[in-house]
C-alpha cells in the first residue's frame, strides 16, 4: 500500500497511516487503502483486535487541501459517489466485527476527527488537538455528525459542529469524544496493554456480537429492539464459544481465548 503500514503482531493487526509529510491528510487513495486494510484486518485469523494509528506529527489533518481544489470541479454525481466512498469506510470502521482503538499521537482534525471518532475506543496524548473545522470553510460535517450524535449526544455534538472549535485532549476526554489521555512516553505500552485485556479475557465472538448489536439497536423501536436483542441472546447461547465459556466455568477451568 502507497499510504499505509499494515502488520498483525502478538494478534493485534496494526494499521498505520503513513502519510506524514502531508500529516496524514485523507485522499480518495488513502481511503481505499484504509477500506482494503480494515477488509484484510476483519478476515485475518491472527488478528483479535485492530489499532489505528499514524506516523508523524499528526494522527489526521482531515481532507488533502490538493483534493479538496479537485472536489471544486467534479459534477455533483461525482461528488456524491466521493462522500459515499468516506461513508463506507466509517460504517465499515462502525460495525467491523472486531474492535478497532484508536491510537491518536497528534492531532485530529475534521474528516481525521472524524475516523477517530467512529472507533471503538480512542487513546490520545495530552498534546492532540481535535475538532470538526468544516463549517469554518464553508464545508459541512455531514457523515461523521450521524455517528457523532450517537456517540456523545446532541448538546455536545453542536458545540463541537457549530462552532468547529479546537479542543485539547483533556477536554475531548471530558466531552466522550475520547476514553482516556495518556501521556506520550506511556501510550504505545498502553494500549497494548488495553489489547491484552481484551485479547485474553473476551471472546471474539462475544466482543463481534455486542460491537453489532450496538451499532443496530439504537435506531430500534423498543418492541423491535428487545426482540432482536432476544435473537441475539439465543444465536450466542448455541455459538461455540459460549459453551466452551460456560464449560470451562463450571468446571473451574481457566479459558484460552
Amino acid at each position: 500500500m502507497k499510504y499505509l503500514l499494515f502488520e498483525v503482531k502478538n494478534r493485534i493487526a496494526f494499521i498505520t497511516l503513513n502519510r506524514p509529510d502531508k500529516r496524514n491528510a485523507l485522499n480518495s487513495e488513502l481511503v481505499g487503502e484504509l477500506k482494503q486494510a480494515f477488509s484484510i484486518a476483519s478476515a485475518e485469523k491472527e488478528a483479535k483486535v485492530i489499532v489505528l494509528k499514524a506516523n508523524g506529527s499528526a494522527f489526521c489533518a482531515g481532507a488533502d487541501l490538493a483534493y479538496l481544489q479537485q472536489l471544486q470541479n467534479n459534477s455533483y454525481e461525482e461528488n456524491l459517489n466521493d462522500s459515499n466512498h468516506l461513508k463506507e469506510l466509517f460504517v465499515q470502521i462502525y460495525t467491523l466485527n472486531k474492535v478497532v482503538i484508536a491510537q491518536i499521537e497528534g492531532h485530529a482534525i475534521a474528516g481525521g476527527c472524524g475516523l477517530a471518532s467512529v472507533c471503538d475506543f480512542s487513546f490520545s496524548v495530552p498534546e492532540a488537538k481535535f475538532g470538526y473545522t468544516e463549517v469554518r470553510i464553508g464545508f459541512i460535517p455531514a457523515i461523521v455528525k450521524v455517528f457523532l450524535l450517537r456517540k456523545i449526544g446532541e448538546m455536545r455534538s453542536k458545540r463541537l459542529l457549530l462552532t468547529g472549535e479546537l479542543i485539547d485532549a483533556q477536554k475531548a476526554e471530558k466531552l466522550e469524544l475520547i476514553n482516556e489521555v495518556v501521556p506520550v512516553e506511556k501510550i504505545r505500552e498502553h494500549v497494548l496493554k488495553f489489547c491484552q485485556l481484551l485479547i485474553d479475557k473476551n471472546s471474539s465472538q462475544s466482543l463481534a456480537y455486542t460491537k453489532q448489536m450496538i451499532a443496530n439497536v439504537q435506531s430500534m423501536p423498543l418492541d423491535e429492539g428487545l426482540s432482536y436483542a432476544a435473537e441475539m441472546n439465543a444465536k450466542a447461547r448455541a455459538s461455540d464459544d459460549c459453551q466452551k465459556g460456560i464449560a470451562s466455568f463450571l468446571n473451574k477451568e481457566s479459558i484460552v481465548w
